[in-house]
């Protein structure tokens, strides 16, 4: 069963409690035995998540070019980066605590709550709003990836697009 088929829906809940905290709570609902999902592990920061079954946020300035990308697997595996411009100067984003996580699975449902800090984005920004793009990339037992998204601004998936971060936080 492709991915495509595999999942029925997935959702993210966004809610921003306080200027410096952003949590997101990734749903995917679906026949999660046909889908690769890693086994949790201790949180650890690690590249190439996109690979595999990961759900992604996008940040960005209302009126800038940089943004940073954050990667989630269920395994409790995380990565953050910093980009200049869309796909240019990409770095290791090291500022602020680890994202904290919690995952939840039953059946059909999986369930991936993320916080972030970003006490560091508020305290270097004139504004602290923020511009959102959500995404995840979802594989299935024969290693087919799908990607999913709030928008694809263009032919193929590109979750580094401007126009993919659609949700404006003040």
């Amino acid at each position: 069963m492709s991915p495509m088929r595999a999942v029925t829906g997935i959702a993210v809940l966004v809610d921003r409690p306080a200027p410096e905290v952003l949590r997101l709570t990734y749903q995917l609902e679906g026949d999660l035995a046909a889908l690769r999902l890693p086994e949790p592990r201790p949180p650890v920061r690690a590249d190439g998540l996109w690979r595999h079954t990961c759900f992604e946020a996008f940040v960005g300035r209302p009126d800038g070019s940089d943004y940073w990308e954050y990667n989630f697997s269920p395994s409790g595996a995380w990565a953050a980066y910093h980009f200049t411009g869309f796909r240019e100067g990409m770095a290791p984003h090291i500022k602020g605590a680890a994202p904290v996580m919690s995952l939840d699975m039953a059946a059909q449902m999986l369930s991936l709550e993320v916080t972030i800090d970003l006490a560091w984005y508020v305290k270097a920004s004139a504004s602290p709003g923020l511009r959102l793009g959500l995404s995840a990339v979802v594989e299935d037992k024969a290693r087919v990836l799908s990607y999913w998204a709030l928008k694809h601004p263009a032919d193929k998936p590109d979750f580094h697009h401007p126009d993919g971060r659609t949700i404006l936080l003040g």
